[in-house]
């Protein structure tokens, strides 16, 4: 048998909201090549980034589908921003890891200064006993890119499909341990091998229960689940660039609801309240230890405009809704980064 590397994804990154990505994943029945059910997750990211964020696109892969325009004299610079779905640019990131070379779902490089953050991202539809078996490769990956940059702020995205009842499960997508699939089994002298692939045997109804469910009868999230949970607390929480590199410096994760009328909510309740992994304080965790290191704590590059991330004119087209096309822009599930008036 020999190896046949899959066609990377090449569709252009859209402009979605959280919902929406969270949608696509939970509702994914695609192939495992497609990497469609975790692209528009890397898409929602790139655009918060932005919006939220106030880093230039440009700097962002894969880019989103915006566009900076500037205005006004350098003291008074206002940074207006424009949807143009004709910018945005599919792709990974090439990062150079102390060990290896690794390609990165968002990175975000501010000339010249290099890759200062990244966020790798997991989506689980199934096999949820198995989770905690390759914590030691999502370490690694950690590791791996803080040897070379330590002062990059580095984040975990994961979001697990809520699968509730044994047709949830079997609804469900088999997806490769690394979401995307990048290479599969063909035989070479099988001239139908590769549009052909070998059924799995079909599973029991009580190794889909053990496996493959995630929250029980009771409304309880399974123990593989809270074990994983447990594991990514433990690698999370990385504060300044001389703490633990094999730290990410924000982890989250989300159980997404797969249910028609209600396919991309996050289940509330868990992660529990107390819990560093709670999505709404994914991204401000990750703003903050970049302004820490490459703004606060370098003045001079700040000054000269090479770190400092941009606030928006309020007037940019992108916020006034008053368009017909903008009647079918997402609405947005964060504040977004406007200057004040």
């Amino acid at each position: 048998m020999a190896k046949r590397k899959s066609k990377p994804d090449t569709s252009p990154p859209q402009w979605l909201n959280g919902p929406q990505a969270f949608r696509e994943f939970a509702t994914h029945k695609g192939g495992v090549q497609s990497a469609r059910h975790i692209k528009p997750l890397h898409w929602y990211i790139a655009s918060r980034l932005v919006l939220e964020g106030g880093f230039p696109p440009t700097d962002i892969t894969p880019r989103p589908p915006f566009r900076i325009e500037e205005k006004g004299p350098k003291s008074r610079r206002r940074f207006v921003l424009h949807y143009d779905p004709a910018a945005a640019q599919a792709g990974e990131q090439v990062v150079l890891g102390g060990l290896k070379t690794k390609n990165v779902d968002v990175v975000v490089n501010r000339h010249p200064v290099g890759p200062v953050l990244a966020v790798s991202c997991k989506g689980v539809t199934k096999a949820f006993r198995n989770l905690t078996n390759r914590m030691e490769e999502t370490i690694g990956e950690c590791t791996n890119l803080h040897i070379t940059y330590p002062a990059m702020v580095i984040g975990y995205f994961a979001v697990l499909r809520a699968n509730r009842t044994i047709e949830d499960a079997l609804q469900a997508p088999d997806l490769d341990e690394e979401d995307t699939a990048t290479e599969v089994d063909t035989d070479e002298n099988d001239e139908g091998a590769e549009n052909e692939q070998e059924a799995p045997a079909p599973k029991s109804i009580e190794k889909l229960k053990a496996n493959d469910i995630a929250i029980l009868d009771d409304g309880n999230v399974v123990e593989g689940i809270r074990r994983f949970h447990a594991a990514l607390r433990d690698m999370t929480a990385r504060r300044g660039i001389r703490d633990e590199i094999s730290r990410y410096e924000a982890m989250t994760m989300a159980l997404i609801d797969p249910h028609d009328g209600s396919a991309g909510n996050v289940i509330s309740g868990f992660p529990p309240l107390d819990s560093p992994l709670l999505l709404q304080s994914f991204f401000k965790t990750l703003y903050e230890r970049y302004d820490e290191r490459f703004v606060y704590g370098a003045p001079s590059l700040a000054d000269r405009g090479f770190t400092t991330r941009l606030e928006w004119d309020a007037e940019s087209p992108i916020f006034v809704r008053n368009s017909l096309e903008a009647s079918s822009w997402p609405i947005l599930d964060f504040e977004a980064r406007i200057a004040a008036s």
